[in-house]
C-alpha cells in the first residue's frame, strides 16, 4: 500500500529529528528536549481551544515525560544548588501541567510554557566555551 503524503511528512520529520539527535552534543540534546516540551505544551493549548481532549492529554503527557527526562539528567553533584533549583522547577512544571490537564486550565499551560521558555533561553545563552567545560554534559 502506498504511503500518503501525511505519512511521508511524518517519516521525514522523524528522520530529521533522529539526525539532529544523533549529531547533537549534550548541550544541544538538552536544548532539543526543552524545545520539544514547549512544542507539546503549545499543541496542548491548541487542542484545549479546539476541545480535543484526547490529543490535549497526550501532548501534556509527552511534555511531562520530557520534563521528567530533563530532571533525571541533572547532575546534582556537579550542579549543586543550580541543579536543585532546576529539579524543583521541573517538579513544579510537571505538577502544574498535570493539574492543567485535569482541569482544562489554559493558564496552567501558559505558565508552564513560560517557565520552560525561560530555562531554554538561559540554557541557550551559555557561552560555547563554557558548554565544553561541563562534566558529563552537565545537563540542565
Amino acid at each position: 500500500m502506498p504511503m500518503s503524503p501525511r505519512s511521508h511528512a511524518a517519516e521525514y520529520r522523524q528522520n530529521h529529528l533522529e539526525g539532529k539527535v544523533m549529531d547533537a552534543d549534550p548541550h544541544k540534546l538538552v536544548s532539543l528536549l526543552l524545545a520539544g516540551a514547549c512544542d507539546r505544551i503549545r499543541l496542548a493549548e491548541a487542542c484545549l481551544e479546539q476541545g480535543d481532549q484526547a490529543r490535549k492529554g497526550k501532548a501534556i503527557g509527552e511534555a511531562c515525560a520530557i520534563v521528567g527526562h530533563l530532571d533525571g539528567s541533572l547532575d546534582h553533584e556537579a550542579g549543586g544548588e543550580v541543579a536543585g533549583n532546576l529539579s524543583a522547577l521541573y517538579d513544579y512544571v510537571v505538577r502544574r501541567l498535570t493539574a492543567a490537564n485535569l482541569h482544562n486550565d489554559g493558564q496552567g499551560l501558559r505558565e508552564s510554557l513560560s517557565l520552560l521558555a525561560e530555562v531554554d533561553a538561559a540554557w541557550n545563552a551559555i557561552p560555547a566555551q563554557q558548554r565544553q567545560l561541563q562534566p558529563n554534559g552537565g545537563a540542565a
